[in-house]
């Protein structure tokens, strides 16, 4: 992964890597495979909390940014985004939390210009086979070190990496809304949805052999659909072909 994110960015003729810091272990992995690849002068950490944003999740973001020595900036998005839902009013939760992940991502792009360097991507497996992540928000970017790691791999990379005790071991939150968390909303825990996803997804097998080997149907089931559902998010807009 150290060496891939080196090559990507030297192929793109970029000076180096921007990303979204949430205080989540994804983000902070992310943030350590970059300064070991490139060093930390062309690693360049933002920082977007809204005004519901977690204290603790800022604290944690900053706690690495401390211990790797990167540039950082904090970009607050609250006035941008509540300008928003003014204008359309009635917007529910999710729609409010994919706007903020999609203007969260503007930013990111921006700052990449104005850095000369390369988005990096913060999804990992799990999120991506599942479709928890926002098209042309978190779920945009140049190049995703850590989109072939499962969740629980992701969590084992961060101890042997040296994130913070706190972070790995907190409940994952994409921080959108007080109290919101993953495995809240997706309905089932990393865990099990990992073991599931690669015994379907790795291994080739059907939801009803995962299920004789002992997993619970009901879980198999959620997984298998949200595989299902989210496929348009892991593929290019179809194009029409249009004959000459």
């Amino acid at each position: 992964m150290v060496a891939f994110i080196r090559r990507e960015v030297e192929k793109s003729g970029r000076s180096g890597v921007v990303l979204g810091m949430s205080g989540g272990v994804d983000s902070s992995v992310v943030a350590h495979l970059s300064v070991r690849a490139l060093g930390p002068s062309r690693v360049h950490a933002i920082l977007m909390p809204f005004r519901t944003s977690s204290e603790e999740s800022l604290r944690h973001a900053k706690l690495e940014i401390a211990k790797l020595g990167i540039q950082h900036r904090t970009i607050e998005i609250t006035e941008v985004a509540e300008a928003l839902f003014r204008l359309i009013p009635g917007m529910d939760r999710k729609r409010m939390g994919n706007a903020m992940a999609r203007l969260r991502m503007a930013i990111l792009f921006d700052q990449s210009e104005e850095h000369h360097a390369l988005v990096i991507g913060t999804s990992n497996r799990t999120e991506i086979l599942l479709g928890y992540g926002t098209i042309h928000g978190d779920a945009a970017w140049g190049l995703g070190p850590i989109g072939g790691l499962y969740k629980t791999e992701v969590r084992h990379l961060a101890r042997a990496l040296g994130v913070d005790r706190e972070i790995v071991e907190k409940a994952p939150t994409a921080d959108l809304w007080v109290g919101q968390t993953d495995e809240g909303e997706l309905g089932v825990s990393y865990e099990i949805a990992d073991r599931v996803l690669y015994l379907m997804v790795d291994r080739g097998m059907a939801p009803e052999q995962v299920v004789a080997l002992g997993y619970e149907a009901g879980a198999v089931e959620r997984v298998a659909g949200l595989v299902a559902a989210s496929e348009f998010k892991r593929r290019m807009p179809p194009v029409a072909v249009i004959e000459r």
